[in-house]
């Protein structure tokens, strides 16, 4: 769960990977793998493969919660077709910044490769047109032949904007178009063939499987980012989206706001509470303890734990750590992946991490010197 969640950080210093070097070097190597369940990574003249477009998204939208969700979940989405035992991956390479940009832009003359819709000059909230697709992200997965790799598969993620930001006059104050869930599946799918055909028309997409997922993002002021609701898989030559599968998947914050609040599951809720009860109790200099929970079939899935302190001396940090390693095993839900991030104003002070399926949990104190 590096990030928001479900992107599993594993345990570093066991590394199982059959191609391991990092070093500099010509040719093409692997990262060897951080953990089980993980895609090994492409290396190729001792670099790392970066993406041609990552983080290019519609700049209205400051949540870091949906990129980061956006992210690790898309990875999720991709292991349900790519398995990490049969695939590398490799950063998005076929679609560019340039071509990305113009795509998350309006149609119009000067751009008519826009996927979101024409300006129509309203400005009312029901009667303009909102900009429905807000960021866009490519992976590649790739199968290994003796020392050749060759691309078997592409994934695409979709982010769809639930609520559009803007303004009637620049610089002037922002309003909202509420979009309803109806229309973003709507749009989606027919962004999502849109995608498809043009992916199709470059060479080397033309023969490879395409998975497209759908994001529905969270609002900005969030405190949880959005989820991936559908995806497609789409095979070789397809040029149209032909079925979609659901993910059924909700985000929740702990502890609640209300009694009214919504929970993933109220066990759950009120086994963070009894553990962040537990530990300020032991612990009166904490700022803050939250969480953000995922739910995957209406199961947890994942849980993000964030703890502000106002620790200052290393011996408080290394007790807190090991106190938090016996409360979060006795008090929190067992059989998800949870990882607790502890942290002041200067920076990350120690973390933990409980993989699925695991009973105790992982601690490191990051030393202050």
């Amino acid at each position: 769960m590096c990030g928001l969640f479900l992107s599993a950080c594993g345990n570093l210093g066991s590394s199982s990977g059959t191609s391991t070097s990092t070093t500099s070097g010509k040719g093409t190597q692997l990262t060897g793998e951080a953990s089980s369940g993980e895609y090994q990574g492409v290396i190729k003249n001792g670099k790392y493969v970066t993406s041609k477009s990552r983080g290019v998204n519609v700049s209205q939208n400051d949540n870091q919660y949906n990129l980061k969700s956006f992210e690790s979940g898309l990875l999720d989405v991709s292991k349900k077709v790519f398995s990490t035992n049969k695939y590398v991956f490799q950063e998005g390479q076929y679609l560019s910044t340039n071509t990305v940009q113009n795509w998350l832009n309006r149609k119009s003359k000067s751009n008519p490769t826009g996927l979101n819709p024409v300006n129509n000059g309203k400005l009312g909230a029901t009667t303009r047109n909102p900009m429905y697709l807000q960021q866009m992200e490519e992976q590649d997965f790739m199968k290994e032949s003796g020392k050749k790799l060759t691309l078997s598969g592409v994934t695409v993620g979709l982010g769809l904007n639930s609520i559009d930001y803007y303004e009637k006059k620049s610089y002037g104050a922002t309003y909202e178009t509420h979009i309803s869930n109806a229309t973003i599946k709507r749009e989606g799918a027919k962004i999502a063939n849109q995608v498809l055909a043009r992916m199709r028309k470059k060479p080397a997409l033309k023969n490879v499987p395409i998975t497209i997922a759908l994001y529905k993002q969270a609002a900005t002021d969030s405190l949880i980012g959005g989820t991936f609701f559908a995806y497609s898989v789409n095979k070789a030559g397809t040029t149209k989206v032909s079925s979609w599968k659901s993910v059924n998947q909700k985000n929740y914050v702990y502890p609640t706001t209300s009694s009214s609040a919504k929970t993933g599951n109220s066990n759950d809720a009120s086994a963070f509470d009894n553990f962040k009860t537990q530990i300020e109790n032991f612990f009166p200099n904490l700022s803050g303890v939250t969480a953000q929970a995922q739910y995957t079939d209406k199961q947890l899935s994942g849980m993000n734990v964030n703890i502000t302190t106002q620790f200052y001396s290393q011996t408080e940090i290394i007790s807190f750590t090991q106190y938090l390693q016996q409360a979060a095993q006795k008090y929190l839900p067992s059989g998800a992946p949870i990882d607790i991030t502890v942290k002041s104003a200067d920076g990350i002070q120690s973390f933990l991490s409980r993989d699925s399926g695991a009973k105790k949990f992982t601690a490191h104190v990051f030393n202050s010197y």
